[in-house]
């Protein structure tokens, strides 16, 4: 087994990711970050990835109760292909929604951005809101069909 190590910090959380570099054979593995309040429209998401032949990761839908959520979280993110992240107003104040996208960006895996709530231009002006995500395509969740066509397309390459 070939392992990479990537360490990233965001907003004080340290994240540290032991990437197995022959994992991912299968099914494409896309990461959804959300806000807890977002959980409704994030499980929508995530049954679009799931239609689209990719594997989704949603923490209300894969950790069990009273697991170590932090765990199986890294776990996860380790493999991911992809972050979606939905961007609402309640997620630009939720730490680990930042986290998660600071050990995807520190993985130098695609990072789509789904905004509910807020505009492109409310994100590009928001104080908090880090230039790499600020420099990538923010897509309003009406839009969402763009980045599901282009996933469908990566998940019948894959398979």
């Amino acid at each position: 087994m070939t392992a990479r190590q990537y360490t990233t910090a965001v907003l004080g959380v340290k994240l540290v990711l032991s990437v197995d570099q022959n994992a991912g054979a299968g099914r494409r593995l896309v990461f959804i970050s959300h806000s807890g309040a977002d959980t409704w429209v994030a499980k929508q998401i995530a049954r679009e990835i799931e239609a689209c032949g990719a594997t989704p990761f949603l923490d209300e839908a894969h950790i069990d109760a009273g697991a170590d959520f932090e765990e199986d979280i890294l776990n996860f993110l380790a493999h991911a292909h992809e972050l979606v992240v939905l961007l609402t107003p309640c997620a630009l104040n939720r730490a680990y929604v930042w986290a998660e996208i600071g050990a995807a960006w520190g993985r130098r895996i695609p990072i789509v951005a789904l905004l509910l709530g807020l505009t492109p231009a409310e994100v590009q002006t928001h104080p908090g809101v880090p230039v790499l995500l600020k420099k990538r395509d923010l897509l309003p969740l009406n839009e969402v069909d763009v980045y599901l066509r282009q996933l469908k397309l990566r998940a019948q390459q894959e398979s």
